[in-house]
């Protein structure tokens, strides 16, 4: 059985996440059972843009805190690194409040700039992935939990995708992810690459709606926590009452048979599962209708079965980000104004993720307007 352990912290007091982190870990052994004295341990939270600790964007720097001084305590060296979709990691960590966390702690800040080519086990023969990364002794991954308007969720076997570093990042959606199954499958083969010794969830305040950069803070009042991502991303899930016919990365670790992926193997200490849930999530507006289409038909009638990016003019600052982010490059400025190409855009919606001034919404396809009045209707 893979234990997922859950712990009710209801707000970011310093005191009590550590105490509560200290709870969460003792049905998995406690911090010593993973951390050696002497040990380097790279630290992995979810450090996507250069967001406030407010905002539910990023894992919250008390936990940040309270995890690396577990470390510490341990004799072990803690470093804390990741490769933020947009701009440098030691941005985002001043931003987020993580940098004043790392530099009064004593920890090491780790950007991830250099790739190391690492052969892949499955669909994708070559990866490359962050040298700190590959080389720690220990991985501690620290995600938080939100909505994604690709995967649907965002937890642990997602966030390590922040282990391919930068412009990397933008060549696997082109290359995955016109395919949500597709994408989902290239992010459990980097899971299996290196899988982490522990996941910790910051599940305190998580993230609903159009995830994961634009969407609303949702108080939860939860760490969770367990050796196992995919198990974790499981009962993560349920709390969040997600449809599992919406979890891609779920569906693939199943169709893969990976350890963890079936709920019978899962057991739950602490917090109970029907205690941890509440209502469900309100998830992200991106939808389609292509399941079960065939792929001749899937490809005409993408353009009309799905949600594309629109431009918030009154929102829009012009910066260029979302230009310089978009995989396909089927975006531009041009004439004073924000231009898609839309035969070209791939629907990975990266430029909604890392828009700064959320200042993109979603607009349906025409064949998807008629479904959803039609479904409306009965």
């Amino acid at each position: 059985m893979h234990v997922v352990a859950i712990e009710k912290v209801d707000r970011y007091q310093r005191e009590l996440v550590k105490e509560g982190v200290i709870r969460l870990l003792q049905p998995l052994g406690g911090m010593g059972r993973f951390v050696r004295n002497g040990e380097r341990v790279l630290i992995k939270p979810n450090m996507l843009s250069a967001k406030p600790a407010e905002a539910a964007v990023t894992t919250h720097p008390e936990l940040l805190r309270a995890v690396i001084e577990l470390v510490q305590e341990c004799g072990a060296v803690a470093l804390v690194g990741d490769s933020p979709g947009f701009g440098s990691a030691r941005r985002v960590a001043e931003r987020s409040g993580m940098l004043p966390v790392i530099e009064e702690t004593g920890a090491e800040l780790v950007p991830f700039t250099e790739g190391v080519p690492v052969p892949g086990g499955g669909t994708f023969r070559r990866f490359e992935l962050a040298r700190p990364y590959l080389e720690a002794d220990r991985l501690i991954n620290l995600p938080k939990l939100k909505t994604h308007e690709m995967m649907t969720l965002t937890c642990c076997v997602k966030n390590l995708f922040g282990a391919v570093v930068g412009g990397e990042k933008a060549a696997w959606h082109l290359k995955a992810g016109a395919d949500r199954a597709l994408f989902a499958r290239m992010l459990l083969e980097i899971y299996l690459l290196r899988e982490p010794d522990l996941n910790i969830v910051d599940a305190i305040v998580a993230m609903e709606g159009d995830g994961p950069g634009s969407g609303d803070p949702r108080h939860v009042g939860l760490l969770l926590a367990a050796e196992n991502a995919v198990a974790l991303d499981v009962v993560a899930a349920r709390i969040a009452k997600m449809p599992e016919k919406l979890l891609y990365v779920e569906k693939e670790a199943r169709a893969l048979s990976l350890p963890g992926s079936a709920e019978k193997e899962i057991s739950v200490h602490g917090v109970s599962l029907e205690e941890a849930s509440g209502e469900p999530f309100h998830l992200p507006a991106i939808s389609d209708v292509q399941f079960g289409l065939p792929v001749f038909l899937k490809n005409r009638l993408r353009h009309q079965l799905t949600s594309r990016p629109e431009v918030v003019a009154e929102k829009c600052r012009l910066c260029g980000v979302c230009v310089r982010a978009c995989p396909p490059q089927a975006m531009e400025i041009a004439d004073g104004e924000l231009r898609f190409d839309y035969p070209r855009c791939i629907r990975c919606f990266c430029c909604r993720e890392l828009c700064p001034h959320a200042a993109l919404r979603m607009r349906d396809g025409a064949f998807l307007k008629f479904i959803k009045k039609v479904k409306a209707a009965r």
